[in-house]
């Protein structure tokens, strides 16, 4: 009698099976091979944007290459070239280091370059405050302190990443226009932030004891040459921002924190 009742169950049970197959079974076909191809072209565009990363960075590689040969104009082009048809990453340090070289000839338009970095919206914020620091960098000797205020003070927050970077060049932009107090004040919020960095807190606390004693600034201690983005290029990877060989270095001073 169970035996009768087992197959009684298994026959309705193929029933409604064939019933939902006839009915939905070309849905499900379809439904099955569409997630085939999805995968297959995400795996695809996967292998097509590693090449593309790929040949960005040795293109990269090699106007850095051309750069430290001394080839300028050769490297510029290249970085040019890359800028405008090189994948998002590589794009951006292309313009990072066609501004750096640029600042040793260029000074003004090296500014510029760096202010349509901070002022482009599609880049990464931080990647947009390196940008304002860079300038300020280049401004500082020149530039009135309300210019150099108005750059770096945004910046300038309890917790800000460029905090360190932004205190040094204000300190030295009051500093150089006279403002000694002020200056002193900054030098000295430098010196209380336990997260300022050793060679940080080491010329602040000189700039702080020559704005103390109205010394006038002395040229081993004056404004710190622009920096260098220090990056990492793989030969076969491309950048995640911050992602992509070979490192950059960078100068000394001052360290952007």
């Amino acid at each position: 009698m169970a035996d009768i009742f087992h197959e009684i169950d298994e026959d309705l049970r193929r029933e409604r099976f064939s019933r939902i197959w006839s009915r939905y079974g070309l849905y499900i076909i379809g439904l099955a091979v569409l997630i085939v191809v999805a995968v297959a072209g995400w795996r695809g565009y996967e292998w097509w944007k590693l090449r593309e990363d790929q040949a960005s960075g040795a293109r990269f590689e090699a106007a850095m290459q051309l750069a430290e040969q001394g080839k300028n104009a050769e490297a510029e082009a290249a970085f040019a070239a890359l800028e405008k048809d090189g994948t998002s990453g590589y794009r951006l340090l292309a313009r990072f280091r066609a501004a750096t070289d640029l600042a040793r000839t260029d000074r003004t338009a090296a500014i510029a370059d760096y202010d349509a970095i901070s002022g482009d919206g599609s880049v990464p914020g931080l990647m947009r405050d390196v940008a304002t620091i860079r300038a300020a960098l280049l401004l500082v000797d020149t530039a009135p302190l309300s210019e150099i205020e108005g750059r770096v003070k945004p910046l300038d927050t309890p917790d800000g990443a460029f905090r360190h970077s932004a205190r040094e060049i204000l300190g030295l932009a009051q500093y150089k226009a006279g403002d000694t107090e002020a200056a002193s004040a900054t030098f000295t919020a430098i010196l209380g932030d336990p997260e300022s960095p050793p060679g940080l807190r080491r010329r602040a606390e000189l700039m702080r004891t020559l704005a103390a004693g109205g010394a006038p600034m002395a040229a081993d201690v004056a404004a710190p040459a622009p920096l260098t983005p220090e990056v990492a290029v793989p030969a076969t990877a491309a950048p995640e921002v911050p992602a992509p060989g070979e490192a950059v270095p960078a100068p000394a001073a001052p360290a952007v924190q």
